[in-house]
């Protein structure tokens, strides 16, 4: 069973996902502050934390931050009320995997924390299997029945992003926040140059393909 830290100082919200997650089949360990989920997370194993960002003492940007560089790589999912675009910037520069806007969608929670922890997996593990499709993120490398593809990195990144989320829809914007950072002042429509040489080198791949989701962006989709 995964053990979720939920660090939140309202306790009917705490009390609430704690509800959520049991029903989920995650066993959930509670904080209301910063300085208390770090006496937890010192003394329990912790898959995966739940964040809101605005608590005494200490706040959820100051929590993420110590994590990260005490090097801790626990996958972080900020929920909160702040939704301003410098607000979510802050939070993913400061080292959180993902951010939800209150009041959140339960399903879509569930759904959220499944996704970091296949994520998480992913990350330890260092390769990515579908199939007869190996992604080897150390070497950067694309293996399809046996034949070996050093891929330049903007392009390894995006295609492990894509097959580590088969169906999810990427829109360009997000693609180019995580890939080319934030601050890039890139042309989204590099990624679709990427997306086009990756579709070139993986033309005779038979286990996925990169589909066109007109007006929002692109997906991997298993065949």
């Amino acid at each position: 069973m995964f053990h979720i830290l939920v660090v939140e100082d309202n306790i009917g919200t705490r009390r609430l996902m704690e509800a959520v997650l049991k029903n989920g089949g995650y066993d959930p360990v509670l904080a209301g502050d910063g300085y208390e989920a770090l006496k937890i997370l010192d003394k329990k194993h912790i898959d995966l934390i739940i964040l809101d960002i605005m608590m005494p003492k200490m706040d959820g940007y100051a929590l993420t931050k110590e994590l990260r560089e005490s090097g801790c790589d626990i996958p972080i999912l900020m929920v909160t009320a702040k939704e301003a675009f410098e607000d979510k910037k802050k939070g993913f520069l400061t080292g959180a995997d993902d951010y939800m806007i209150k009041p959140v969608d339960e399903e879509e929670m569930l759904l959220r924390i499944a996704a970091l922890l296949r994520r998480a997996k992913i990350a330890n593990e260092h390769k990515l299997i579908m199939g007869d499709t190996v992604l080897d993120y150390d070497a950067m490398t694309l293996i399809t029945n046996g034949e070996r593809q050093e891929l330049p990195q903007k392009e390894f990144m995006l295609i492990y992003k894509l097959l580590s989320y088969p169906d999810k829809i990427f829109t360009r914007r997000q693609i180019m926040d995580e890939i080319w950072d934030m601050d890039s002042t890139t042309d989204e429509r590099t990624v679709d140059v990427h997306i086009n040489r990756l579709r070139d080198r993986t033309k005779e791949n038979r286990d996925f393909e990169i589909v066109t989701v007109r007006g929002l962006g692109y997906k991997a989709v298993k065949k």
